[in-house]
């Protein structure tokens, strides 16, 4: 797994213009919809012939009848010319519209791959991978992978039968004149050579401008609030434009690498014509080759340095596909590290057994930088545990190894008797509820947040209850709509305390085994605070719960005390025996007490 450093350097890679490897797993990608692609390739030398034919089309009508006086004969020609413009047209179209429907019918297919990966990676991945990097995999680097289908890989394979197709013609027609416009091609890829190596040079340097400003832009917008607190709009101002100046710089200095090759293709294929007129004309005079010919050749050979201007235009679009497309599969190719046991819920036989245990748990974040070390811990059915200690003990670390958002390095996790790694992570994740101090919320109804999806499984008696249990019911009348109002973006319409009781209310809803709470009452005002004290109430009786709280006066109720320090139980008791003992815990609830309590 790269580190944050890696892969932003990953980010700026640039690649090769053609990956065989990637080329083919892109194909495979599009196999569903081989059928478009079959009749987007049986189109490429219908196309070709039928755009070849216009020139020879000219030659027998000035050869065969401009010259010869046949005007019945040319009619006849001109009306065959105007039907073969009319075929192109259409035939350009249809190709046109299939390209583009297989392109959008393939990224369809990769965003919904690349979500459904995203959805079964573990919490660890998205802790090291930025969300801005992540949305690019999914929205940026896709679209990318479309360009290949609609403007690079398919339009290249055109244009090579049509490049093809007249090299054949021209030679066929007069290989002198043919040798002519081709002597000029040793010199076009030289030039083109030389500008491919600076455009590449000048792309890397635009997606590197275009990282920058999409990272600064992202920072001033998450931290707007703390810029306007302190004043920092001209500062920012200023640090936005020199980064949007940097971008515009590198996308001109690009831009103009490719009009220098374009200019460069016309110039070559300007000369080519002139060569072609001064030679072909000393033909014509000698008797060597017929006007028609002539003038055959001059479309030809406008439709030979067509394609090869093309093909340098598409260069960048094909590298940027093939850099897309390596991220996109990288990040396919990375597996879950935390997998469902596949198979159904074991259960125990008996209750005797503890509803949580930890048997000598292990965990670090990074590397050796322990925050569990040899933690044992045991939870009896229908206790109310309550977890404290200083910040960065490892409390709600402790509370997601039980849901499996991580796994242990060493030990043992069991729920109901049963390693959680061997349990189903649906059912695992039912069995054991937790509930965050920040309430995550998504746009759509109350209900829709209570059920999650669930609709049909959660009767209205059931949410009913749920909501009058977590304290909600009053509020919920209050809304306009009631459950069927619509909440903003991570519910930014209600109060903090409402968001946590609608979490309250969500857990009721799927009416977990083990329930925990992570600092539910933190951040919230003295009225709230008293309604989500009577809804954890409710919603804890009978039921196994672990409580992490710093503030201390919110668990002296509970059945037993767990003091953790330097990643272990250090304590453990009811609130009134930890006081007596005059350790840890008392000294912690002395310091909250503060200097009024001595």
């Amino acid at each position: 797994m790269p580190d944050a450093g890696a892969g932003h350097e990953f980010d700026e890679r640039l690649g090769r213009a053609f990956d065989r490897r990637l080329v083919g797993r892109l194909l495979d990608a599009a196999r569903p919809h081989r059928s478009l692609i079959a009749g987007s390739l049986v189109l490429f030398p219908l196309i070709a012939a039928v755009e070849l034919a216009q020139p020879y089309l000219l030659k027998i009508a000035i050869d065969d009848h401009i010259l010869k006086s046949d005007w019945l004969g040319l009619t006849w020609i001109a009306g065959l010319y105007i039907g073969v413009l009319v075929l192109l047209y259409g035939l350009r179209w249809l190709e046109a519209y299939l390209m583009n429907l297989t392109g959008q019918r393939v990224i369809h297919d990769l965003r919904a791959v690349l979500f459904g990966h995203l959805l079964r990676l573990e919490a660890a991945f998205f802790d090291r991978n930025p969300v801005g990097r992540l949305m690019t995999r999914v929205l940026g680097d896709v679209e990318a992978v479309s360009e290949a289908f609609t403007s690079g890989l398919f339009a290249v394979v055109a244009d090579v039968i049509t490049l093809a197709g007249v090299v054949t013609v021209m030679l066929w027609l007069d290989w002198h004149l043919a040798l002519v416009t081709f002597s000029l091609v040793p010199v076009l890829f030289v030039a083109a050579g030389y500008f491919r190596i600076r455009a590449r040079d000048a792309y890397r340097r635009v997606r590197q401008r275009l990282a920058h400003l999409n990272g600064l832009l992202q920072e001033s917008l998450q931290g707007m609030a703390v810029i306007q607190l302190f004043a920092r709009e001209r500062h920012e101002a200023e640090r936005f434009r020199a980064a949007n100046g940097a971008y515009h710089r590198a996308v001109f200095a690009s831009t103009s690498y490719d009009f220098f090759l374009y200019a460069s293709v016309e110039a070559l294929g300007s000369i080519a014509l002139a060569l072609l007129l001064w030679y072909g004309g000393g033909q014509i005079v000698a008797g060597g080759v017929s006007f028609g010919v002539l003038v055959a050749f001059i479309q030809y050979t406008n439709r030979f340095f067509l394609p090869i201007r093309d093909l340098g235009a598409k260069y960048t679009v094909m590298q940027s596909a093939m850099a897309s497309s390596e991220r996109i599969f990288g990040l396919l190719d990375r597996p879950p590290a935390i997998v469902s046991a596949g198979h159904a819920t074991p259960r125990p036989v008996g209750s005797s057994l503890p509803a949580v245990e930890l048997q000598g748990v292990w965990f670090a974040y990074d590397g050796e930088e322990w925050v569990l070390r040899d933690c044992s811990l045991s939870v009896a059915r229908g206790e109310r545990v309550a977890l404290v200690g200083p910040t960065g003990e490892g409390k709600s670390t402790l509370a997601r190894l039980l849901n499996r958002a991580y796994d242990v390095r060493r030990g043992r996790v069991v729920v109901d008797g049963v390693d959680v790694r061997e349990w189903d992570l649906s059912s695992l994740r039912r069995h054991v509820g937790i509930i965050f101090q920040d309430t995550v919320l998504f746009t759509g109804t109350v209900e829709e947040n209570l059920t999650l999806g669930a609709d049909g499984a959660v009767s209205p008696v059931d949410l009913a209850r749920a909501v009058e249990t977590a304290r909600a019911a009053a509020f919920i009348a209050a809304l306009p709509h009631g459950l069927a109002q619509t909440l903003g973006e991570r519910g930014a319409n209600i109060s903090h305390g409402q968001r946590q009781l609608l979490a309250i209310a969500r857990a009721l809803v799927y009416n977990p085994a083990v329930l925990v709470l992570d600092e539910a009452t933190s951040s919230v005002d003295a009225e709230s605070e008293a309604l989500i004290r009577e809804a954890m109430a409710a919603l804890v009786a009978d039921r196994t719960s672990l409580t992490i709280a710093h503030r201390l006066s919110t668990v002296q109720h509970a059945d037993r005390i767990l003091v953790l320090h330097r990643g272990r139980v250090h304590e453990e008791g009811t609130h009134a025996a930890l006081l007596r003992r005059g350790g840890l815990y008392a000294r912690l609830t002395e310091l909250q007490a503060g200097p009024s309590a001595a």
